[in-house]
Order: structure tokens, then C-alpha cells, then sequence
């Protein structure tokens, strides 16, 4: 994408006020989506973005400038700007010549079918194949809305400290939902499934059976009864509760939240902080996810990472600079959502381990409480661990069974206390759908996944009497 003698002039301008550190960031994205809504096209897009950052870090200090201008002149000219940010002052220097030295490249993926070669009208056909499937369910189904996206990203990082590297990342996305309308008005179900290969994975998964869950979930949601309210046992299925481990917890257990004090784990590595069930995993290596790369924003090889090993904390997630700060090795954990965007510690794929109970003991051992089969978004405090989750499919549990639907309510709690109150853990261990994690305005694709577990105790947001 740029030549190393370029690169090596560039860093050299970055590092002209002395600063000890510069990085260029390179990225080169090519993306294409289709919406369908009320049985038409509704859009289609095609976008390519191409652009460079260019960092200097100095004490404290960070500079950062973003160029669309991908020539010399105009990368000097940011090289230039992100210096001056950084600021003047005393101290070392180090110039790393990159010039012919070829780039460590990221490890090839498996992608058979790019989405670059994939026409529009193939497109078309896989979202009204899902329209046609999810209205089939019921004459109750009033609206479906479904679309598909795709990315070819490629990227190349180079910093003053030696890090020279490339890599291609390809994405696939594809999510529908469908609205049912009844005597208990109108309710909504929706699927997705994401991963980081080819389009070959629309002749692995078939988005008519992915139609039809969603628009089972929103007919069934006509009959639900409300929600019970109070606390209680609380089963969450495999693979929907990824999302409240990355929000309840795997945001305090970042580096720069800890730095700041603005984590309720900071301080306690080596200490108790979850059940002796729980061993929670951030990991940016596993195959075909959508949080998955080989290398993070910053150029360093993503890994599998133990944040929590049988309930006890053992490390947080670090990018370059707090990594450097605290004299700790990175953990791959440094990410952007573009060359616009200054990295910062993120999560990749994030998840909770299998454990020795069989799914169908975990329901039979709770006499009365609630059944989460899917998780909805939430919101937590990262200081606290508070935490507000929605349930989007939820039953109760009476007698040992799964019983009644029960419509849509919330799942109130904290974070560092529910990993304390897990006290049955499933074998059945699943990943989730793909997530989009926001973190001071930017988003990047991350994974979740768990196995079927329960909560001794938390309270449940419904609007039963």
C-alpha cells in the first residue's frame, strides 16, 4: 500500500520534535450493502474508503492527524500536524529504518468466494428468499426487513518501534427482522449472523430458516403474557448472554478504564471476583468470527487472553500506550474504527468457557424463575457494574419447566455480582450473533458467546402485577 522508504521518511517527520514514538496507520476499505423493506429494494450502496493516521505519543501527550491524501506530500503534511500536537520537549529518539524490509503479513484466511465478485441481483435473491420465508410463517407477519453487507478491508501499520505489518480482513453480514400484528398488537423478532469470510457462508447457513426463527419469535410474542417483576433464578440459552460479559464486565476489565479509575475491577488482579464456574475469555484469534483478526490496529498479533480463570482475575486488556505506560506486554487489544480514529483498548471476541452441567438439569433444578433464549441490548456503568439488559425472548420456568412466552422486559443488575451469583454452568457452549461494541463514539465488530447458565438471584423488569 506504501512503499517502506516512505513510510521511513514519514515516521522520521512524525519523531522531528523528539517524540519517542510515531505510527502510521493505512487503510484501505471497500463495502457494499442491500436493504430490503416491505417486499422491495430498498437500498444499495457501494462505498471505498481509503485514508491514513498518523499518531505521536510524547509523555502524556498524543498527537494524531488523518489524511485522505495517501501521497507523500500529503502524508508528511499529517506527519507534521500530529508532531506539533504531541508537543516540544526533552527527550529520546529512536529511528527504526523500514526501507527494504518486507511487512509480516497476517495469517490467510480462508475466504473462497470474495464478496467483491458477488453480483448485486445474487444479492436481491438471498433477501427475498428470506421475505418470502418469514411471511410464510403466519398471515400475521405484516412487515419483514431484511438486508445484507460486506467489507474487504485492508490495512498496514508501521510504527518507530520495528512494527511493520499488512493484513486483509473480509466480512459478511447478513440480519433480518419481521413484525407480527395481533390481539396484543404489534411485536418483533430478528436473527443475524455475521462472520469474518467469504460469501461461501450463504451455502453453510441458510437465511430461510434464519426468516423463519424471526418471525416465530414475533408471532409467538402475540400470545406472551407480561413479565414478572422482582428477583429470581434466571437461565440465559447458550451463546445470547456473550453480550452482557462484554458489557457488564469486559469493559471494566479494559486498560484504560482501569487507569482512570473508572473500573470496579481496578486493583484486584489475583483476587476473587467471580464464581469458581467462571473462567471469562477475550480472545481476537478464533476462526471465522466476526471480533477476529491477526493482527489489532496498532500491528500487534491479536491472542487468546484469560481475563478470569476460575473466578479469579488474572489480567486485564492492554494497547500500546498503557501497555507501555505500566511496563506490561500488549495483548493484541488496540482498535479503531478507522483511519479517523485514534486506537484504544477494545474487545475482540469475548466469552465464557464451558462448565459440567447438563442444559436440561440447569431448567430442572430451578423450580420457579425466567428463561432467557435471547438477550437484547443494554447499557452499563463501568465504575459500578450496573447494568440494564433487555430480554427480546424470554419463557418462564415453573415447576422445573419451561413454560408460558413472556413479553419483552428488562434484566437489572451488576455486573461483578452476577458472576459472583453464577452457580450452574452449562456444557454446551455456543458463540453468538455479531455484536457492533460503542466505545467513545466508535464502533468496532466484536464477538460474544457463552454457555447455557444461571443466576441464582437477579432482578427481573416486567410489568406483571
Amino acid at each position: 500500500m506504501l512503499e517502506p522508504d516512505v513510510i521511513d521518511r514519514v515516521l522520521a517527520e512524525a519523531k522531528r520534535n523528539g517524540a519517542p514514538f510515531a505510527e502510521i496507520y493505512v487503510e484501505d476499505r471497500r463495502s457494499t450493502s442491500v436493504s430490503f423493506d416491505d417486499g422491495r429494494v430498498d437500498q444499495v450502496s457501494n462505498g471505498r474508503d481509503r485514508g491514513a493516521g498518523i499518531r505521536v505519543v510524547r509523555g502524556e501527550t498524543t498527537g494524531y492527524a488523518h489524511t485522505a491524501d495517501l501521497s507523500e506530500l500529503g502524508l508528511i503534511a499529517a506527519a507534521r500536524a500530529a508532531a506539533d500536537a504531541a508537543g516540544r520537549g526533552d527527550g529520546g529518539s529512536r529511528v527504526v529504518g523500514l526501507a527494504g524490509r518486507a511487512p509480516e503479513r497476517g495469517e490467510r484466511r480462508e475466504v473462497v468466494t470474495s464478496p467483491t465478485v458477488v453480483s448485486k441481483s445474487t444479492r436481491v435473491e438471498l433477501l427475498e428468499a428470506a421475505d418470502e420465508a418469514a411471511r410464510s410463517v403466519s398471515p400475521s407477519i405484516v412487515q419483514v426487513s431484511a438486508g445484507i453487507g460486506d467489507s474487504v478491508k485492508r490495512i498496514l501499520v508501521a510504527n518507530s518501534d520495528g512494527v511493520f505489518v499488512t493484513d486483509e480482513v473480509t466480512r459478511v453480514l447478513f440480519r433480518i427482522s419481521a413484525v407480527a400484528e395481533g390481539d396484543a398488537g404489534m411485536q418483533t423478532g430478528s436473527e443475524s449472523l455475521g462472520h469474518t469470510r467469504g460469501w461461501e457462508v450463504f451455502g453453510e447457513f441458510d437465511v430461510a430458516d434464519l426468516a423463519r426463527s424471526a418471525a416465530d419469535q414475533a408471532v409467538l410474542k402475540l400470545r406472551a403474557r407480561p413479565a414478572p417483576s422482582g428477583q429470581m433464578p434466571v437461565v440465559i440459552a447458550k451463546g445470547t448472554g456473550g453480550v452482557l460479559f462484554h458489557e457488564a464486565c469486559g469493559h471494566g476489565l479494559e486498560a484504560d478504564h482501569v487507569a482512570k479509575g473508572a473500573s470496579v475491577y481496578a486493583g484486584k488482579v489475583g483476587e476473587l471476583v467471580a464464581s469458581p464456574l467462571v473462567t471469562l475469555v477475550d480472545d481476537g484469534t478464533v476462526a471465522g468470527e466476526w471480533g477476529t483478526r491477526s493482527f489489532d490496529d496498532e500491528g500487534h498479533p491479536t491472542r487468546r487472553n484469560v481475563l478470569i480463570s476460575g473466578g479469579v482475575l488474572v489480567d486485564y486488556m492492554w494497547d500500546h500506550v498503557r501497555a507501555s505506560r505500566e511496563g506490561r506486554p500488549v495483548t493484541g487489544n488496540g482498535r479503531r474504527e478507522d483511519y479517523t480514529s485514534l486506537p484504544m483498548v477494545r474487545m475482540t471476541n469475548t466469552f465464557v468457557l464451558a462448565g459440567p452441567d447438563d442444559p436440561e438439569d440447569i431448567i430442572a433444578a430451578t423450580p420457579e424463575g425466567v428463561y432467557v433464549a435471547r438477550l437484547g441490548g443494554g447499557s452499563v456503568n463501568t465504575a459500578t457494574g450496573d447494568f440494564v439488559f433487555g430480554m427480546r425472548e424470554a419463557y418462564l420456568i415453573e415447576n422445573g419447566r419451561i413454560t408460558e412466552p413472556l413479553r419483552e422486559g428488562n434484566l437489572i443488575g451488576n455486573g461483578p455480582q452476577v458472576l459472583r451469583d453464577i452457580d450452574m454452568l452449562g456444557a454446551d457452549f455456543d458463540m453468538g450473533g455479531p455484536g457492533t461494541c460503542g466505545k467513545d463514539g466508535q464502533g468496532v465488530p466484536v464477538g460474544t458467546g457463552q454457555p447455557t447458565l444461571r443466576v441464582a438471584s437477579l432482578t427481573v423488569g416486567g410489568t406483571a402485577a
